[in-house]
């Protein structure tokens, strides 16, 4: 057979079939044999992929942020149930589809509106006025430069673009106020009694019956799983640190890091903006010249504020006068950059192209020279950056020892805890919903029930339960799961049969009651000869009567009109296992006359802003539908 194959494949054919490998080997590459693509992304979106770097990050975002906000009681396992996290990536993948659909239709963020964005947070102002020096430093301590945090805020704003225009184009009439406002402020006259809840007729439960009931609902009478584990921890907040390092090394890294204490080179700038529209015709582009040319030729220091006001196409700065304030090297554009930083104190430019904008017309009122501050200002401040830096050092070292060692004696923890020196501490026992402690982190809770550790039998890998926190765990003792015997839940189980009977009985009774008054009987002799009261309330809508109870006022405003002048009647089971017999009698829609005026623009507002959330979440969901997106949940 080898020969015929040999045979067949000599001559012509064989070129053939070399040409092909040859030119598969040279259009994809030999190493796409060897070499297998790992995707590690949590989503895709379109081409756009989303890591896992970044997933991460928007989640000690809002960590961070759920943790300033509730103090004391945040709970860190909040953002690790999977739920949560999945709420979180459709968020992102929201966001990319909006990102995208604006790069479909052209929209972008001009620079002033993320330069004005940046100025009006308050972290960055120092009495009020937006101060260069608080934003640097406040962006190294973040790990961030200029160019990275503009960025963001750009990105952040855009997806506001199309969210903002849907809700702009949103129309509210004054049909659909009135209709709303009817509704709103409806009324419901209302007449109802509580039923006493009635005596059982027969009490006796056979032991036949206690044995069948818990036959069919043993689930509900089970002992859950439970594990009790060892651990060993490092702590980054219980690593001794020295308070500061010696004055050799405060001045290296003060050298290191001398462009962090660099006060840069600024001008203080003003500037009337003339636009020039996306994708301009060659007559738009001229008339926009001849229009900033005409500008610049009548600028004066004296008159320049009032040139602004009345002929910028910036909005953020017009009623100011054009006023930018100080600006230093990056924060604008390169044109702007090199045309400002060429001009000498009190000078007026010709007009300056500027991509995406337009042309600028710039004063230059002021200049300061950049200046680095001395070591002696800023020694403090590096001493306690050292500090915080050592305490991170020392505990990635020390995890990092945890986790080896942990590898290594993948079988028990002692071994690990005395070559490390670390106590071996133990976790009482909890089930998969979690215990106190340790115990209620998702992480630990999620390591503890896990396959390599629960079955294997092997310590897991280091567990970061919060940041500069981290465990390693192994299996102390495990309890499965059991069904408690029937003698040990004999008297619950009796109960539960007799509570059934109870709420059985209690609907029966009530049930026939309602047929009685649907037929035409009357409400007050027979709520009396049910021992009950009739009461009778006039309800509004979103105004709770706190001496009707609350399933009574939610089933009020469930119920339908009356017609032909019957009431709407209903049954409501109450929370004391009873019931309620319940009539509206009359509807009365809300008077739209006696609303204010501004009253009904500020409804108005808030209905518009409502409608178009919900207008640009269809949006979305219509985006979506036409973007192919993957999600890859193991990955979260």
């Amino acid at each position: 057979m080898l020969n015929s194959l040999r045979n067949k494949l000599s001559g012509w054919p064989s070129i053939v079939v070399l040409g092909v490998c040859v030119f598969a080997v040279s259009f994809f590459g030999i190493e796409s044999y060897f070499m297998s693509h790992v995707d590690t992304f949590v989503a895709k979106v379109g081409d756009h992929e989303i890591s896992q770097q970044d997933f991460q990050a928007r989640v000690n975002d809002l960590r961070q942020q759920a943790m300033q906000q509730q103090g004391e009681q945040f709970d860190s396992s909040y953002f690790e149930k999977p739920e949560i996290k999945r709420q979180v990536l459709d968020s992102m993948v929201s966001q990319q589809v909006l990102q995208q659909a604006n790069t479909d239709l052209g929209l972008v963020v001009p620079n002033e509106v993320v330069r004005d964005s940046i100025a009006a947070q308050q972290s960055f102002q120092v009495n009020g006025q937006f101060n260069p020096d608080a934003y640097r430093a406040i962006l190294a301590g973040q790990g961030m430069t200029p160019g990275m945090f503009e960025s963001r805020v750009r990105s952040d704003l855009a997806i506001q673009l199309l969210p903002e225009a849907i809700t702009a184009s949103t129309l509210v009439t004054d049909a659909d106020l009135d209709r709303y406002l009817k509704l709103r402020f409806q009324q419901r006259d209302l007449r109802y009694a509580v039923l006493p809840r009635p005596a059982l007729t027969d009490a006796t439960v056979a032991d036949a019956d206690i044995d069948a009931y818990y036959k069919s609902h043993v689930a509900d009478f089970m002992t859950p799983e439970q594990v009790s584990v060892q651990y060993l921890e490092v702590d980054g907040s219980k690593l001794q640190v020295a308070e500061q390092p010696d004055e050799k090394t405060l001045r290296d890294q003060y050298e290191k890091q001398k462009q962090l204490y660099v006060q840069p080179e600024q001008r203080e700038v003003s500037h009337i903006l003339v636009n020039v529209p996306k994708n301009a015709t060659p007559e738009q582009q001229k008339a926009a010249l001849d229009k900033a040319t005409r500008l610049a030729a009548e600028a004066t220091p004296e008159n320049f504020a009032k040139l602004a006001e009345a002929n910028s196409d910036d909005l953020g700065s017009k009623r100011q006068g054009g006023d930018l304030g100080w600006l230093e090297k990056g924060v604008a554009n390169a044109a702007f950059d090199n045309a400002l930083f060429s001009m000498n104190k009190g000078e007026i430019s010709k007009p300056v192209l500027s991509p995406d904008e337009g042309y600028h017309i710039l004063w230059l009122r002021d200049a300061r020279s950049g200046s680095a501050k001395p070591f002696e200002e800023v020694r403090s401040a590096i001493a306690a950056d050292w500090q915080k830096n050592e305490r991170v050092r020392l505990y990635n070292e020390e995890a990092g020892k945890l986790a080896d060692a942990a590898d290594k004696n993948a079988g028990s923890l002692e071994p690990v805890a005395k070559e490390l020196n670390l106590p071996l501490l133990t976790e009482q026992a909890f089930g998969r919903t979690g215990g106190q402690g340790l115990a209620g982190n998702a992480k630990f809770i999620t390591a503890a029930f896990s396959d390599d550790v629960l079955a294997q039998g092997n310590n897991s890998a280091l567990i970061e339960v919060e940041p500069t926190h981290a465990v390693v765990i192994h299996l102390l003792k495990h309890t499965a799961a059991a069904p408690k015997t029937l003698a040990d839940v004999r008297d619950t189980v009796r109960q539960r049969i007799l509570d059934e009977r109870a709420d059985a009985q209690a609907k029966k009774h009530a049930d026939e009651l309602l047929a009685e008054l649907q037929k035409g009987g009357d409400f007050a002799a027979i709520a009396a000869q049910a021992n009950s009261q009739l009461k009778t309330v006039a309800l509004e809508r979103g105004k709770p009567d706190p001496t009707t109870p609350q399933p009574i006022l939610v089933q009020a405003f469930l119920l339908p009109h009356p017609a032909d002048g019957k009431p709407a009647w209903a049954t409501v089971p109450m929370e004391s296992g009873s019931y309620a017999l319940v009539a509206v009698d009359k509807v009365t829609d809300g008077d739209t006359t006696k609303i204010p005026t501004d009253q009904r623009q500020a409804l108005r507002g808030q209905m518009a802003d409502a409608m178009g959330t919900g207008a640009t979440m269809e949006f979305i969901e219509a985006l979506k539908k036409k973007t192919k997106i993957q999600i890859a949940a193991d990955r979260l």
